[in-house]
């Protein structure tokens, strides 16, 4: 399909999906808000939020939208299997109600036709992607933060009932970037007992062997064929 036709495809249907799935079923009285709310989540997939934040942009241009609503209309967009938030890993609901969550469209392909910036974060597109392979085959996902700190994409069940952590980045060739990918799947490791996890990244495949365990760097490709 050609690019421009594409790009029109996925931003009538996402036009499409907000008045039917959304302003038309739920009544909604601000549907403004709304689709300025979606565009801004769109714009940070595979990024932080809060609903503070939000409500914040929503004022800022203009909308009287209350706290409430926001929440309603992230609860709303989740029904319709559009965007979904991810939690930091927590056995206390308050903890992970209180953190900051993470956004991820269900179609990588809309994110790309649909965002507003010139040049799409393709490390964000490539972190989308993973999201809906994981999702595919299962909704418990999170993402993980070390008690040091440190930040781990994805923390996912199996189809056998296990846990797998998945950092996705572009690429390790660069050493910083590669320490703090590793340093934080090490740490991650070692906090949960997992003797093993895995780094998606665009083209490099490689095997690990740290102190806590495996890891395994896999190409996105095969990632997810894997997971197919």
């Amino acid at each position: 399909m050609d690019r421009r036709l594409r790009i029109k495809v996925h931003q009538e249907y996402f036009n499409a999906l907000l008045f039917r799935d959304l302003v038309e079923r739920h009544d909604i009285s601000h549907p403004k808000a709304v689709s300025d709310l979606a565009h801004r989540l769109v714009d940070n997939a595979a990024s932080m939020y809060s609903i503070n934040s939000l409500t914040g942009y929503l004022k800022s241009l203009g909308h009287k939208v209350p706290k409430a609503s926001v929440a309603d209309y992230l609860e709303w967009f989740e029904d319709a299997y559009f965007l979904f938030s991810v939690r930091i890993f927590d056995p206390s609901l308050a903890r992970q109600n209180a953190n900051p969550k993470k956004i991820y469209c269900i179609d990588h392909a809309m994110v790309a036709s649909v965002a507003s910036g010139i040049l799409v974060n393709r490390g964000h597109l490539l972190e989308n992607m993973i999201f809906c392979a994981l999702r595919r085959v299962t909704e418990d996902i999170y993402y993980y933060k070390t008690k040091a700190g440190r930040e781990v994409d994805f923390i996912a069940s199996t189809r056998d009932g296990s846990r797998m952590l998945v950092q996705v980045c572009e690429s390790l060739q660069e050493p910083q970037t590669r320490k703090r990918e590793i340093d934080a799947l090490t740490e991650a490791m070692s906090e949960l007992k997992l003797q093993s996890a895995t780094i998606v990244t665009l083209h490099e495949e490689a095997s690990l062997t740290e102190p806590a365990g495996r890891i395994d760097v896999v190409p996105a490709w095969r990632f997810l064929l894997n997971m197919a």
